[in-house]
């Protein structure tokens, strides 16, 4: 008994354990082919990733996962199929084995099957209908469209596809099971259903007793001649049949000349509701209707919104451990995908820019212990034609290679008082156990936040401006109160330094949201101020470097105090690639000094409104002179 409840207890386990995996599928992944490109490309299965299964992102750039000439017969395939198996055994991916652009359409052998542990690896096979099975299949024109069920009650995987001969122009749908490792079939294929005037890329689903195919059908006249075509359905209560047909089109371009194939039904993570997709092939997109019972779907369509082209492919919801193997093999998998449970999300850096995922500007960073910790603004959208920026971003490493994300820290909605909405560069310092971040917010001036974390979240410590236009005695335009930089001298007085057009000055007082004293402006011969100040300390010598120009360099000064005099040394940074705005930090790490900035250079979306942030090394002469900054691709790293 005692070995029975045991036994009982760990099926109980292993069943709950399943439930669990499948509550946590977060995401979806597309299995497609393309159709845009040269033509010797398109026909290749690609991956795409979606976390709500409209918004898709192409991995690997859009290029293949897999080669067809490795997996194929013909060195082409199309029309993939991907499949979650059934007994926790992996991954299936069944395809049409066809290369159009090399061998025309007249006729292709048969199909491909592929089985993964992972989603990475794949293990696959070649059937040649006609050469395995030449009696029943002799003179097979075309075996399109194959796709894998799983029969809960066989405990077997059904593999079902459209086949047509030269002798039969009835294009009829054939099945057969796999054989156990998904090699080959256990058995010469059957007929599993004849659609009255024909159809091709069947659909099996199952819902509450009923198994659903969907497939492209046709009507035709008494002369043969088709008259309609579009997304039908037959229901049958047992997979192998008998299907009956329903006469009805679901789709929404039944009566419209626009042409659809390829559908996939599919079921959203976490909801009652389903997914009608289709191809609108000789339209270059791809739509989809929803429904609640498979009969009835909405008359609307709606669109993907993807950066790809795809062709007939199907779809399966994935886990985020799922989602985290598919982005370290190809990338490109959504953010949302890779976040943790606390909300900060791991990424390598790759040289420059560091941060890839999202548009980075106006760097500011702060050492403390053995992390560095990296604060930036946020260029929303690529391709923007202004400075869109709603909130504030924040990094940390302890190496410059291996990143971490934190969630975000502070929007301009949390600033009542900043009406312009625009969430412009800022700067952090610690102070008495404290994180205070002063950020620019355009015309409405300078805040200050305060955290007790570097990562937030950041709170308005005034609920009101520390500094505004009107502390800019010698400016005369709006967004001369912008840019605002920390730095906390030997004897531990606090200094801000700001300004645009016009570098201005001040004391902070203890508190560290009180100017302490009077504002003051910076001016010495060779000083051609833009913006971005930033005060660092070096062997007991002040360094000033700021932007000068526009578009925009990096130049610098040094004096022996803090407050000056300063004297002009020359430029810094040349002009940042595709970046009008040059905005820099310096800071000393782990025995080395960094020169972080922003570019505009992911393309093609970036740009003077879609920065991103890089890092490279700053160097100095014996004398305490700066080397120029040298930009590189590379990037830096601290070894091990």
């Amino acid at each position: 008994m005692k070995s029975l409840k045991y036994i009982l207890t760990a099926l109980l386990f292993a069943q709950t354990a399943i439930l669990s995996a499948q509550e946590t599928r977060e995401g979806y992944l597309f299995a497609y082919f393309e159709g845009k490109g040269p033509g010797d490309k398109q026909e290749q299965i690609r991956f795409a990733v979606s976390d709500d299964a409209v918004n898709w992102k192409a991995l690997n750039n859009n290029k293949p996962v897999l080669s067809s000439a490795e997996i194929s017969a013909t060195g082409g395939v199309r029309d993939p199929h991907i499949l979650r198996g059934g007994k926790n055994d992996g991954f299936y991916m069944v395809a049409t084995d066809m290369f159009t652009k090399k061998n025309g359409w007249e006729t292709n052998p048969g199909i491909v099957l592929l089985h993964s542990d992972d989603l990475i690896n794949w293990d696959s096979s070649i059937i040649n209908l006609e050469k395995t099975y030449p009696k029943p299949f002799k003179n097979t024109k075309w075996v399109w469209a194959p796709q894998t069920f799983y029969d809960t009650k066989k405990r077997k995987y059904l593999v079902y596809f459209t086949v047509r001969s030269y002798d039969n122009l009835k294009l009829d749908f054939y099945a057969a099971y796999a054989n156990k490792d998904f090699t080959g079939f256990e058995s010469t294929p059957k007929l599993l259903y004849s659609a009255k005037d024909g159809a091709i890329d069947g659909d099996i689903i199952y819902k509450d007793g009923l198994y659903h195919l969907f497939y492209k059908g046709n009507t035709k006249d008494e002369n043969g001649k088709e008259i309609r075509n579009g997304i039908k359905q037959a229901t049958s209560k047992k997979l192998l049949g008998p299907y009956t047909e329903s006469f009805e089109y679901l789709d929404a371009y039944a009566d419209d000349p626009t042409m659809v194939e390829g559908s996939s039904v599919f079921k959203l993570n976490d909801t009652d509701e389903y997914i009608l997709m289709y191809d609108l092939y000789s339209n270059g997109r791809y739509e989809f209707q929803r429904s609640t019972d498979l009969f009835q779907f909405n008359k609307e369509t709606e669109s993907f919104t993807k950066d790809f082209f795809p062709r007939h492919g199907s779809l399966i919801s994935i886990t985020k451990a799922e989602a985290k193997r598919l982005e370290q093999k190809w990338s490109g998998v959504p953010q949302s995908l890779l976040t943790e449970a606390d909300g900060t999300y791991k990424f390598t850096s790759n040289g420059n820019p560091i941060i890839t995922h999202k548009f980075t500007a106006d760097p500011a960073a702060l050492v403390e212990n053995d992390t560095l910790w990296l604060f930036t603004g946020h260029d929303y959208e690529g391709d923007q034609k202004g400075y869109k920026m709603k909130d504030w971003l924040v990094f940390s490493t302890t190496d410059m290679q291996d990143w971490t994300e934190h969630p975000v820290p502070m929007q301009i909605t949390d600033f009542p008082w900043a009406t312009s909405g625009d969430a412009y560069a800022g700067h952090v310092a610690k102070r008495n156990g404290k994180y205070y971040w002063y950020i620019s917010t355009n015309w409405n001036g300078i805040g200050v936040a305060v955290a007790d974390k570097p990562q937030g979240p950041y709170t308005d410590a005034l609920g009101k401006p520390l500094l505004t236009n009107e502390d800019c005695f010698a400016s005369t335009h709006a967004w001369t109160c912008i840019d605002p930089a920390i730095f906390i001298d030997q004897d531990d007085q606090p200094w801000i330094f700001w300004g645009n057009g016009v570098c201005y000055y001040a004391k902070l007082k203890d508190n560290m949201i009180e100017i302490d004293g009077e504002i003051k402006k910076i001016d010495f011969e060779g000083f051609e101020f833009t913006e971005a100040p930033w005060v660092h300390e070096r062997n007991g010598k002040y360094y000033l470097t700021y932007a000068t120009g526009f578009p925009e360099k990096i130049a610098y000064a040094m004096a022996d105090r803090v407050d000056g005099p300063y004297e002009y040394k020359g430029i810094l940074n040349e002009v940042a690639g595709n970046s009008n705005t040059n905005h820099h930090g310096v800071v000393s790490y782990k025995d080395n000094w960094y020169f972080i900035y922003h570019n505009g250079s992911i393309q093609p979306d970036g740009g003077s409104y879609s920065r991103s942030v890089c890092i490279d090394k700053l160097e100095y002469n014996e004398d305490g002179t700066i080397k120029r900054v040298h930009m590189t691709t590379e990037g830096v790293s601290i070894p091990d």
